[in-house]
C-alpha cells in the first residue's frame, strides 16, 4: 500500500493509473496486512512503550570530545560522525548503527555529555515487526530512554523476539523480551 500511496503522490491525474499498475505488478499488494494487537491483549500488555520511558536530560550545549578505547577504535569512523551530530537519542546520546551482514544490525551510542561510547548489547539479525508495530530492527528517540531490538540476538537462531532495553549510566539495562510467534 504504501508503494501505491508513493506512486499516486508522485503522478499527474492521467500518470496516476499506469503508475498504480505498475505497483500491482511490483507485487505491492501481495503482502497481505498483519492485524494489530489490540490494546491491553495479551500480545501488547506490559510492552514497554517510549513515552513510559522519558529521557533523564536534554543535549549540552556543546559536545563533548569522542573518547575511543582499544575496542571502539575498530568503528572509529561511525563514532566520529555521530560524536560530531545532534542528539537523536535519550536526550543526549548519538546512536548510529550500521550493517554487519545480511539483515544484521550492530551500533553504539555515544554520550554527548562525557563523549563515552555504549555498544548495543548484541546485533539483531532476521528481524519481523514488533508487537506495538515497530518495523525497524533498531527503534529509538530522541525524547525516550528506550531501545528496541528487533531479531535473533547475535545472529545465533536463539532469543528471536522484540527486546526492550533501557540505557541508564551509560549501560543498557534489559526490561523484557517478546519472543516472536511461531511460524505457520
Amino acid at each position: 500500500m504504501q508503494i501505491i500511496r508513493r506512486a499516486a503522490a508522485l503522478c499527474s491525474a492521467t500518470l496516476c493509473s499506469a503508475a498504480i499498475v505498475l505497483a500491482l505488478a511490483a507485487g505491492a499488494l501481495a503482502q497481505p496486512a498483519r492485524p494489530a494487537s489490540p490494546p491491553g491483549s495479551a500480545a501488547t500488555s506490559g510492552i514497554p512503550r517510549f513515552e513510559s520511558h522519558p529521557a533523564a536530560a536534554g543535549p549540552p550545549e556543546r559536545n563533548a570530545p569522542l573518547v575511543l578505547t582499544r575496542r571502539d577504535r575498530e568503528y572509529r569512523t561511525r563514532l566520529r560522525a555521530a560524536a560530531a551530530g545532534p542528539a537523536n537519542f535519550a536526550g543526549h546520546y548519538v546512536l548510529t548503527s550500521w550493517g554487519c551482514g545480511t539483515e544484521c544490525r550492530y551500533g553504539a551510542a555515544v554520550n554527548l555529555r562525557t563523549g563515552r561510547v555504549t555498544f548495543l548489547p548484541f546485533a539483531t539479525c532476521c528481524f519481523g515487526e514488533a508487537p506495538d508495530g515497530t518495523e525497524d530492527a533498531i527503534a529509538f528517540r530522541r525524547d525516550s530512554s528506550l531501545l528496541v531490538l528487533l531479531g535473533m540476538t547475535d545472529d545465533r537462531g536463539a532469543g528471536a523476539g522484540t527486546h526492550y532495553y533501557r540505557i541508564r549510566g551509560d549501560r543498557f539495562v534489559h526490561l523484557r523480551s517478546v519472543p516472536f510467534p511461531p511460524r505457520r
